[in-house]
Formats: C-alpha cells, structure tokens, sequence
C-alpha cells in the first residue's frame, strides 16, 4: 500500500464523513486548479496549488505524529480557510474583486489560532500536577499566541514582497497623509497634506504611473488592518476559552474549535 493509500486510510477512519467528504471536495477542487494553471504556464498558481495540497495535509499528520485530537468542526473549517486564502483568494484573486475577503479570513484566522493556543496551555494546565494556572491566564497566554502568529504571518507577507516583488500586502489609495519628510526646515514636525486628488511615479526610464483620487500606500493600511481583526478573533476566542474554563458543560460548544490530547495513539 502506498503512503497515499495509507494516509487516505487513516484520514477515514478518524474523521466524521462530512469532513472527510469536504476534504475529498477541496482537494479534487485545487488538482483541478493545479492543472489549469499548468495549461496556462502560470508556475506561480500552480506552486500556490502545490502548497494548497500539502497544508491539507497536515492537520492529520500532525494529528497523528503529536497524538492530537481535532474537532471535525475545527478541521472542516481549517480545509476552507486554505482553500478560501490559496485558491479562492490568490489564484482567482477573490481578495480583490470581494470586499472584506481578507479581513474575513484574518478575522477567523485570529479566532483558530487563538484556540490551538489555548488547547497547548489548557492541556498542560489539567495534566500537570505542579501547574495550577487562572483562567484568566491561560486566556490571555491563547490571546498571546495568537497575536504573534498573525505578526509573524505580517513578517511573511512583508519578506515576499520585498524579496520576491509580490503584493500580499495589498497597496491601498489614500487621499490624506502627513509626514516629517516634507518639512522644509527638517524638524520633527509633520506636514498635513489633504484631499489629494492626484499623485505621479516618475521611473529612470522615462515610464509615469499616475495615481487618481490619492496616494498609494504600499502595505502599513493592509498591515494594520489585517493585525486588528486578528486581535478581534483572538479576543473573541480568549474570552470564549475563558468562559469554557469556568464551567466546560455551559461553553461545551467551544471543543469543537479546541484540540485535545487523544487518549491513546491510533495505531
């Protein structure tokens, strides 16, 4: 039997069929798309398809190589969100034509990092006999956790378009700026420019971009945006976790986005 065969085997049998039915779905969806953009002779799509099929892998992988245990729920939503942030958002540039595309998926991706956080501190916390740790604080080590995952994510976003001229943090048109590096004297204070209605990119070889209605900033809007809404689902989580510490049979609903230590390993 095949590693494939083997992996596909052990995916069915620890997960529900619904799961595994959107797994089979995505993945067929992105084999699609690889194919696509290989006709095309777009080697970039096709690697972010390359990608795609790879991240889909490692819920199990991980599931099975560290013993964990992952909500269907949890995993369902994992395989959406890698579809929705490769295929959907890069390839057909779903980032572009749909507002809010990718405040929605930083938004989530706060709230599930948040809840793997939480998982880590949670499980040392009940299975340690030395560790007795508030709720309190192990919410806020979830929203901690988090937070530096969606600043290392900014990191990435920043060294791609740096080094490999890409534009993952989208650039965004504004018509009000003010900055110490138009004072004429040199001091430290900032020059108001507003309502600017039109801005020119001279190039060394004679090219002129023209920019209408504004400004073109390159990355600190996106940057910052992309890291509020992320703080808006890990708080949103940190408090869910907070609740579902307190009494585990009210906020029940909250395991479906927790990942817990399986009790024994699957052989």
């Amino acid at each position: 039997m095949s590693k494939f065969s083997q992996y596909m085997k052990h995916k069915y049998k620890n997960t529900s069929k619904k799961s595994f039915s959107v797994y089979l779905v995505l993945r067929l969806l992105v084999i699609i798309s690889l194919a696509i953009q290989l006709v095309l002779g777009s080697w970039w799509n096709a690697f972010l398809c390359v990608v795609a099929l790879v991240l889909f892998t490692l819920p199990t992988l991980i599931s099975e190589k560290f013993n964990i245990g992952l909500p269907n729920l949890l995993e369902t939503v994992i395989y959406c969100f890698i579809f929705s942030a490769t295929v959907l958002g890069e390839i057909n540039n779903f980032y572009g034509k749909i507002p809010f595309w990718d405040t929605m998926l930083h938004t989530i991706n706060g709230f599930l990092c948040a809840g793997i956080g939480f998982s880590l501190i949670d499980l040392l916390n009940r299975n340690s006999k030395r560790l007795h740790l508030s709720p309190i604080y192990v919410a806020l080590v979830a929203f901690c956790f988090s937070m530096t995952v969606g600043v290392l994510w900014e990191f990435y976003e920043f060294s791609a378009d740096v080094y490999f001229h890409t534009d993952m943090q989208k650039d965004k048109i504004v018509s009000n700026i003010s900055s110490v590096e138009l004072n004429e004297k040199k001091e430290n204070i900032p020059i108001q420019i507003d309502n600017i209605e039109k801005t020119e990119i001279y190039t060394a070889d004679g090219k002129i971009y023209t920019i209408h209605s504004g400004y073109l900033d390159i990355g600190i809007h996106d940057t910052m945006k992309d890291l509020f809404v992320n703080l808006i689902g890990a708080i949103i989580f940190s408090i869910t976790g907070f609740l579902y510490i307190i009494n585990r049979d009210k906020y029940k609903f909250a395991e479906n986005f927790i990942p817990v230590k399986n009790k024994t390993r699957t052989k």
